[in-house]
């Protein structure tokens, strides 16, 4: 199996625990908005940890800082403008 294979497998394997990971909210979607809304925040804000934790510093290693930063300033003003938009 070529490198390209082994990388659409894992892929698929890292979207599968996605999915495996959104049944526990579906099943307790009865909870008030107010709980879920706080999961939903300590997750993003988990997921912000590792970004600026493992990602960010990695990429000031290879000398790349000034694209770095400008890529996470890009992709902060398209979230927000999306999520403006869709609401």
């Amino acid at each position: 199996m070529s490198l390209f294979a082994y990388g659409v497998v894992a892929s698929l394997l890292a979207g599968l625990g996605t999915g495996l990971g959104a049944l526990p909210v579906l099943a307790l979607r009865s909870l008030s908005r107010n709980v879920l809304n706080t999961l939903l925040g300590a997750s993003a804000g988990v997921m912000l940890f590792v970004i600026s934790d493992e990602i960010i510093p990695e990429t000031h290693a290879l000398g790349k800082s000034r694209q770095a930063t400008y890529g996470v300033l890009i992709g902060f003003v398209i979230m927000m403008a999306l999520d403006n938009l869709l609401g």
